[in-house]
């Protein structure tokens, strides 16, 4: 068990939460609470709804709210070497789960014995005997188990074999009456935003902005020598938006510029300087200071433009500073 004191809220430590990262031998204090289970990338407007009727439901309890996620991902066990998806990292999925009010987060390693459980299995080893959990809540499209197998219905067997609630929640989306969950938010939705460059559709998904967290790179820093210094930022393993320059909102969460600053950003592989890796570097408006190393949360405001490679310096510069003109604008 390893409270989360190390990381941070939008600048506060998520000290009420406690992470957990196996099913067995479980401190008493981490069991008996009301478990909403999913993978959670994002923490979407859909996981929200998941995540706040099991709110409800241990409040009316009076019990721990948790979380139940699989770390890694199953789909990176499944597939390793498939190009990186995630929305967020486990760090920031952590911070945003937190702003939800969720007390325990279990992180279960999804390995080949994780991958092996039966849907039975998984109930009555996990869930009951592991966690104890006293209520569960999934989403409408929930499966379980080896192969998937294990469906709602199953689970509500179970729950009533065992002595746990069950409670579904519908899709969430902006039409209602559908029913078949075509329009809900989702994950997948919000990549495909992304990869389109329509980040204010990601954003209206996500219930905020889409971000990429990290710290600030020590890179060849040739943006100061053309009057744009940029702190650089790795994408760190979660999905690639599309390649450009992008309007956004900066928030230093450790240091002595701790605060949230406005700027413009280039996403991509800075093809006028033949590079090759993607790298996230961020220009912050009428800003000066020192903060390699300070941890960035940078949000996706809006798109400006795909990258493109210039003939020379000089119309880089004037590029960039009409991209900025632009984001000003986007910002307000």
């Amino acid at each position: 068990m390893d409270p989360a004191l190390h990381l941070t809220n939008k600048g506060r430590p998520a000290a009420a939460m406690r992470i957990i990262r196996h099913h067995t031998d479980v401190p008493d204090i981490a069991r008996g609470a009301v478990v909403a289970i999913g993978n959670f990338d994002g923490v979407h407007r859909g996981h929200q709804a998941v995540i706040g009727t099991a709110r409800d439901r241990a409040q009316e309890m009076g019990v721990p709210l948790a979380v139940m996620v699989f770390e890694p991902h199953p789909r990176q066990f499944f597939a390793p070497n498939a190009p990186f998806f995630r929305l967020s990292s486990f760090r920031a999925k952590v911070a945003l789960l937190a702003e939800q009010g969720v007390e325990i987060v279990y992180a279960l390693p999804f390995d080949a014995n994780m991958a092996a459980l039966t849907a039975p299995d998984f109930v009555s080893e996990v869930l009951v005997k592991g966690l104890g959990a006293v209520h569960v809540t999934v989403g409408y499209d929930f499966c379980f188990g080896k192969g998937r197998a294990g469906d709602i219905t199953l689970l509500r067997y179970m729950g009533d074999m065992e002595g746990f609630g069950v409670t579904v929640v519908s899709p969430q989306g902006d039409k209602t009456g559908t029913g078949d969950g075509s329009d809900a938010y989702s994950s997948t939705r919000i990549r495909d935003a992304l990869s389109e460059g329509r980040v204010e559709d990601a954003a209206h998904m996500l219930g905020r902005p889409w971000f990429i967290e990290g710290r600030v790179l020590d890179g060849d820093k040739r943006g100061r020598t053309i009057g744009f210094p940029t702190a650089n930022v790795a994408l760190d393993g979660i999905v690639t938006p599309k390649l450009g320059v992008y309007a956004v909102e900066i928030e230093i969460e450790d240091g002595d510029h701790m605060g949230t600053y406005k700027g413009v950003a280039n996403l991509g592989k800075r093809p006028t300087f033949n590079k090759k890796d993607v790298l996230l570097e961020v220009n912050l408006f009428d800003f000066s200071g020192d903060i390699y190393g300070a941890h960035l949360r940078v949000s996706f405001i809006g798109f400006i433009r795909p990258e493109q490679k210039f003939d020379g310096l000089d119309a880089l510069k004037a590029q960039i500073a009409a991209d900025a003109d632009t984001a000003r604008k986007i910002l307000g």
